[in-house]
């Protein structure tokens, strides 16, 4: 009997609160539609957290009918994420720091303005500016032409608008955020997955995390990819900045990237004429599988890392790209099932993943934004722990050519 799963029992795959609050913003089978909305502690009567909740469409150009729904916490974070753009992460900001980044492209580009398939295949830099943003799950990496179709450039997921979306608050204390969004990949004759993005807060805190439950929900066996592409800029990525990982191997991604293979682990400044420059990494881990990932700058006092599950996501891609700032000055950190090779390739070298008819499959992290020099030391701590005896393997030879 194939497994149906709707937004609420999905909810359920990963443990909602037991009191809470939930108000659907968001509902396609019903046309719900609450637009501009919020909540907050005080409407809660809540006196020992301070927070709210807040969405707001968005008009004028590209970002025409897109939503942005923002969490902002008194002594935390402020969280921004779009249930327009697949419930991407925008920008998280606090304790004097920001993760994200400044992309040419400045609005919150409404997916309804974007041809994916424009520019062979890379119009999904057209709305590229976020912190995070989810490519896959149907497929991921550079384009291609294959199978009589086009490959897009990372998915179609992060340009897909949340078909339900939910905000919870919990009753008691710590009063847990919650907010969940449902994306569905869904073509006749070609796949029917699904996904149940979450994303996890307790005000005040420095850290959040994403609890994301895909399913297929076709009669038919289907190949799924995910690579979690997290973005970071001023005022973390600076010239001496450095990436921290625990790491069984490293090799460029093509050619151009052999050049940086033995700077590695730091960054330039703003570079005039600096193409972008990728590494593939085999992320060693812990006892339980938890592995930690993290840019920070030069004094070492602020940063961001994340913690993520080997078993759901087994490779890590470093991204660095150290144009000018005017140019998109960025690093990427991303976790993922798959490397940025075309899906073509990673079919050959064994990377891609399949769900059975009704299978799910859970994809756990968790972010932290460091503000003090000591969150930066306990970090490089772990991942020094991680690390142990283990020897860095370098390849200078890249994995696949495109």
């Amino acid at each position: 009997m194939k497994k149906i799963l709707t937004l609420s029992t999905l909810a359920l795959l990963i443990s909602a609160p037991a009191l809470a609050q939930t108000w659907v913003l968001t509902g396609a089978e019903n046309s719900t539609d609450k637009g501009n909305w919020q909540i907050s502690s005080d409407k809660l009567n809540i006196k020992d957290s301070h927070f709210s909740i807040e969405q707001k469409v968005l008009h004028g150009g590209k970002q025409e009918g897109s939503k942005v729904l923002t969490i902002r916490a008194k002594d935390g974070l402020t969280i921004a994420l779009s249930p327009t753009r697949g419930m991407n992460l925008l920008h998280v900001e606090g304790f004097g720091v920001r993760m994200g980044w400044d992309s040419p492209v400045k609005e919150v580009v409404n997916p309804a303005f974007i041809n994916l398939e424009s520019r062979n295949g890379l119009g999904w830099l057209e709305g590229f500016n976020e912190m995070m943003v989810r490519c896959g799950y149907e497929w991921t990496g550079h384009p291609v032409t294959a199978d009589g179709q086009i490959y897009t450039l990372h998915g179609k997921v992060g340009n897909t608008p949340a078909s339900q979306v939910e905000v919870e608050v919990s009753d008691t204390a710590p009063y847990e955020i919650r907010v969940r969004g449902l994306v569905k990949e869904s073509t006749f004759k070609k796949a029917d997955l699904q996904t149940m993005t979450e994303l996890r807060y307790i005000p005040g805190s420095n850290s959040f995390s994403l609890h994301d439950v895909l399913t297929n929900h076709a009669d038919y066996p289907h190949d799924y990819q995910i690579i979690y592409h997290s973005n970071f800029g001023k005022p973390i990525l600076e010239e001496g900045a450095r990436f921290l990982a625990p790491m069984e191997s490293i090799s460029p991604f093509n050619d151009y990237a052999k050049g940086g293979l033995k700077e590695w682990q730091t960054y330039l400044g703003p570079t005039k004429g600096f193409d972008e420059m990728v590494f593939n990494i085999k992320p060693l881990s812990d006892n339980d599988h938890h592995t930690l990932a993290a840019v920070v700058n030069k004094a070492g006092d602020k940063g961001a890392s994340i913690q993520f599950d080997t078993r759901q996501l087994p490779v890590l891609t470093l991204w660095k790209n150290t144009d000018t700032e005017k140019q998109g000055y960025v690093t990427g950190i991303e976790p993922g099932t798959s490397y940025a090779y075309p899906v073509t390739i990673e079919r050959e070298q064994k990377r891609v993943k399949q769900l059975q008819p009704g299978e799910s499959t859970q994809f756990d992290l968790t972010y932290t934004l460091l503000h003090s020099s000591s969150q930066v030391s306990d970090v490089e701590k772990t991942i020094k722990d991680i690390q142990g005896q283990t020897t860095l393997k370098t390849d200078e030879t890249p994995i696949a050519k495109e």
